[in-house]
């Protein structure tokens, strides 16, 4: 089938761009975390809280999409090859960062303009926690919305929610 075919293709590569920008929001708000942990120079408790939760959600995403590209390739009739585990495993990391990226958007009031303001201690290394935040949403959203596809396909097809993303 043509939709198999894009599957093969573009599952690793969105999962790809997902551990890309994953490890990019990794480092920036490992740096972040740091500074603000020797320093204790974070604007509020909610700057230093957002900064760390976005921390621990790159991490949930950068391994667990490591391991169902695993899974993906290697195990391909396993349960976690399957539809409903994907959309599990995207439904939480979808939580996960709508809540990161939203939670940083309010701290930041929707973005910084670095040349005028002087609260926020490290300006751009902040707006870029956001932006990447943002761009993960995104591709964590159109991920879930393919593989939601892919389920309701299954779903006619016979094979239901727990059948493999690729027939």
């Amino acid at each position: 089938m043509a939709f198999d075919s894009h599957m093969r293709r573009g599952h690793p590569i969105v999962l790809s761009l997902i551990i890309l920008f994953s490890i990019i929001e990794l480092a920036i708000s490992a740096w972040l975390t740091s500074r603000f942990n020797a320093y204790n120079n974070y604007f509020s408790l909610s700057e230093r809280d957002g900064t760390r939760f976005l921390l621990f959600t790159s991490i949930w995403t950068i391994v667990l999409s490591g391991a169902y590209m695993f899974f993906f390739f290697s195990l391909p009739d396993h349960v976690f090859s399957s539809v409903a585990s994907h959309v599990v495993f995207l439904f939480l990391t979808w939580v996960f960062w709508t809540a990161g990226a939203a939670n940083i958007t309010a701290i930041l009031g929707g973005g910084l303009n670095c040349n005028i303001q002087g609260v926020f201690v490290y300006c751009g290394q902040l707006n870029a926690l956001e932006g990447f935040a943002w761009v993960i949403w995104i591709l964590v959203t159109f991920a879930i919305l393919v593989v939601l596809i892919r389920g309701i396909i299954a779903a006619r097809r016979g094979d239901g929610m727990r059948g493999p993303l690729i027939a």
